[in-house]
């Protein structure tokens, strides 16, 4: 299966280009572009009062409020330091460069830009992931409502921390390929034991949800991975958060990709039988034939 990005592959080529023609010496140009991303995101890339030697990446996210009750201000200013900036009108975080003073490595300077969201996401389980580091059990749940319509939830007890997320199916097919590829990650950690515990329910809750306001319905779906510590601990949790932040994504961008897969098989399977049919097509019982000795008849 293919892993999605972690980073805005368009911000950090935007942001590369712009710092290398910095480099070069070249007469930087205006720049005004918006791009959209998973969960309703938006990036805003600018150059503020038209200053084109400065360039403000901004960031919109919905559920911003939520992640800030977690820690989100304190962990991109850890991350991103001088560069936070007051907020763009109408968006979450902004940060600006300044073309004309940047660091020797551009490279890493783009990709760690191309990372706001993911960093955005980070504060809520590098938060919980240290409750766990203590033993610190008992805590407050994280409720993020990470969409219009779909919940992450992220509890901590002494030996492990529980990550919740609810979805909608759109479709009754979807709900069905889901189950199967919650099936092939139950089946996947026979043969990798250090991977986490998965869990899928459909329909109700998860019992850590029972007695909330967590939705039930006939599309709705709630999948559950089980951190232990050795998911969580200093050196795996940078990856961990990685993968863990873009699995609602993850699972729909596969349940689209196999949707679409079956369906070409089948338009090529309806192609071929299209093709046999045409050749099993009988003759004219009324075509003209001629006998032995030339003479002509047709055939009633």
């Amino acid at each position: 299966m293919i892993l999605l990005e972690i980073k805005n592959r368009i911000l950090e080529e935007t942001l590369f280009a712009k710092f290398e023609a910095a480099k070069a010496g070249n007469k930087p140009d205006s720049t005004d572009i918006v791009i959209a991303d998973y969960d309703g995101v938006t990036y805003h890339i600018s150059n503020p009062d038209g200053q084109k030697t400065k360039v403000m990446v901004s960031i919109s996210l919905k559920f911003y409020k939520d992640l800030q009750k977690h820690g989100a201000d304190e962990l991109l200013r850890r991350e991103y330091g001088p560069l936070i900036v007051d907020t763009e009108e109408n968006y979450s975080v902004s940060i600006l460069y300044d073309l004309e003073n940047l660091p020797e490595n551009i490279t890493e300077e783009a990709a760690k830009g191309a990372l706001l969201k993911r960093n955005c996401f980070a504060s809520v389980f590098e938060k919980y992931f240290d409750f766990q580091e203590r033993e610190e059990s008992g805590k407050e749940r994280a409720v993020i409502n990470y969409r219009e319509d779909e919940t992450l939830y992220v509890s901590a007890r002494k030996d492990r921390v529980t990550v919740v997320f609810s979805t909608v199916f759109k479709d009754d097919d979807d709900v069905i390929f889901g189950k199967v590829f919650m099936q092939e990650f139950k089946e996947g950690r026979r043969g990798a034991q250090n991977a986490p515990q998965v869990l899928f329910s459909h329909k109700e809750p998860p019992l850590e949800l029972q007695g909330t306001d967590a939705a039930t319905g006939e599309n709705i779906g709630y999948i559950t991975f089980v951190l232990e510590p050795r998911h969580t601990n200093r050196k795996a949790r940078d990856n961990t958060i990685n993968l863990i932040h873009l699995f609602r994504d993850y699972l729909h961008y596969h349940i689209k990709c196999s949707k679409a897969y079956i369906h070409t098989r089948m338009r090529a399977r309806t192609s071929e039988f299209l093709k046999v049919l045409n050749r099993a097509r009988p003759e004219n019982s009324n075509k003209e034939k001629k006998t032995m000795s030339g003479k002509t008849f047709v055939r009633n």
